[in-house]
């Protein structure tokens, strides 16, 4: 048998173009029930929004045990791939340190406004 020529290629995933956060890093109290729960109970808050990403639901409190967030970190580097989101892992590293409950707002409303279906997220 012989075999026939490829007359497609591979589509890419994402745009080449890099797309913007949905929200700002200090938009986070433009939903000002989700910055209440983001800023009173962040740890009850980043559970929650990792579940709702398809992820194990306590992973956030690891983040405990430093000064650094890994947990936080790769989840924002995660959706930012997802998406296509400009950025670099250093934007990432200080965003996840020095504002945490605005990182877990702004990647709760990016999850919203592309409307993240549980099922799918799985595949991460």
């Amino acid at each position: 048998t012989m075999s026939r020529p490829v007359t497609t290629q591979p589509q890419q995933l994402f745009s080449s173009v890099e797309a913007e956060w949905a929200s700002g890093i200090c938009d986070c109290c433009d939903d000002m029930k989700q910055c209440c729960f983001a800023f009173w109970c962040c740890p009850c808050f980043a559970c929650r929004t990792t579940k709702q990403l398809g992820q194990c639901l306590c992973l956030p409190l690891l983040d405990v045990f430093g000064c650094v967030r890994p947990i936080t970190m790769s989840i924002r580097v995660s959706l930012r791939q997802r998406y296509g989101i400009k950025g670099n892992l250093c934007s990432d590293c200080l965003c996840s340190t020095f504002c945490l409950p605005c990182v877990w707002c702004q990647m709760a409303t990016e999850m919203k406004k592309q409307k993240l279906p549980t099922s799918a997220a799985n595949t991460l």
